[in-house]
Order: structure tokens, then C-alpha cells, then sequence
């Protein structure tokens, strides 16, 4: 698939590109990034490229994984990133600090799930690892439900598996505050 935008009055998703190099090396400095993501460590600029090069592009040409720069309507900045991965139909995302807060991810969150329905996807299936409330709350405002728990799908960096909680929306969802999903999220730490 050519790489598609998506737009809402305050967000725009569009292809990551090497000029993102910058803002992906910088925020993936983060410690919460850090933590929640299985990028590598220590996270370098050839990381972010190798990043852009091998993952985005080819992800888009083999119809495999869509991923999105998260931007503001009217900005070049890169402030988080969202992907769709087509096998499994589910979607994960992250956001540079200076940009939570801010209800971006929520909105692109909503985006690609709309975007998703409307390429034929009967659901769109969200996980994340136990603790990480922010996750789940950006999910729950999209109207994800809770539908279980278990090892991740993405194991830790070690290879190691994680405890991981996970979300479903449906087409017809009801995008308003699910609060079922925050109340049956185990929010121990995964350290």
C-alpha cells in the first residue's frame, strides 16, 4: 500500500521520514519510552534510521505494518509515533514527553483505528505491558474494551516474556470513556 495521511483539526499522521531523525532519537531518550517500548538501548540516530529505512518504508510496501509520525496540524516536528501491524490487526504508539498531555495521542489513536475499519479490519486489538496506565487510558478514551491478560506479544528486550493486558474495539464502538478497562487493569509494576 502507498503510504496514506491522516488528518483531524488538530493532528496530522503522515510517513516518518529521515528528517524525523532528530525529534525519534531525542524522545526515545525518555525514560518512560524506554520503559514501556522495546526499543533499543542506548537509542542512537542510526538507530532512528535504521528505524525509518527498515521498518517504516518496507513495513508500508509489504503491507505488513502501517506507522504514522504523530505530528500537530501545521507542525514539520515529529511528537510520538503510532503503528498498525496487519497480522494481528493491532495497533501500539508512543508520545516524546513535551507532547503528553495534550490529547494527540487519543486523536491519532482514533485516526488509525477509523482508518483501520474503513480498509475492511472487523476489530483492532491494543496491549500494553502491566503498569502502564497511560496506555491504557489513551486506549479506554478510544473506546478499546478489556479482554484479558497474559504474556505479551512482544516479549521484554532480554526475550524474556511480559505481563501485558490488552483491549478490543469493534467497528460501531462506542468511542466515549470506558472505565470497565481501567478498573480490570492490573497496575502493578512490571520492573
Amino acid at each position: 500500500m502507498l503510504p496514506v495521511t491522516l488528518e483531524s483539526a488538530r493532528v496530522r499522521l503522515d510517513m516518518p521520514t529521515r528528517a524525523d531523525t532528530a525529534a525519534i532519537t531525542d524522545a526515545c531518550q525518555d525514560p518512560e519510552i524506554v520503559r514501556w517500548t522495546t526499543i533499543p538501548q542506548p537509542y542512537r540516530a542510526q538507530d532512528a534510521q535504521s528505524f525509518v529505512d527498515a521498518l517504516v518504508g518496507p513495513g508500508w510496501a509489504s503491507d505488513r505494518e502501517y506507522t504514522w509520525a504523530i505530528r500537530r496540524q501545521g507542525s514539520a516536528w515529529l511528537d510520538g509515533v503510532i503503528s498498525y501491524r496487519t497480522a494481528r490487526r493491532d495497533l501500539g504508539f508512543w508520545l516524546a514527553p513535551g507532547a503528553r498531555g495534550t490529547g494527540l495521542v487519543s486523536e491519532a489513536v482514533e485516526l488509525v483505528v477509523d482508518w483501520a475499519f474503513a480498509q475492511g479490519a472487523p476489530d483492532v486489538y491494543w496491549e500494553c505491558y502491566v503498569g502502564n496506565t497511560a496506555s491504557a487510558a489513551v486506549a479506554r478514551r478510544a473506546g478499546f474494551t478489556y479482554t484479558g491478560s497474559g504474556d505479551a506479544l512482544v516479549p521484554n528486550r532480554d526475550g524474556s516474556s511480559a505481563p501485558r493486558v490488552e483491549g478490543a474495539a469493534a467497528r460501531g464502538r462506542d468511542a466515549r470513556v470506558r472505565p470497565a478497562l481501567a478498573s480490570r487493569i492490573d497496575v502493578g509494576d512490571r520492573r
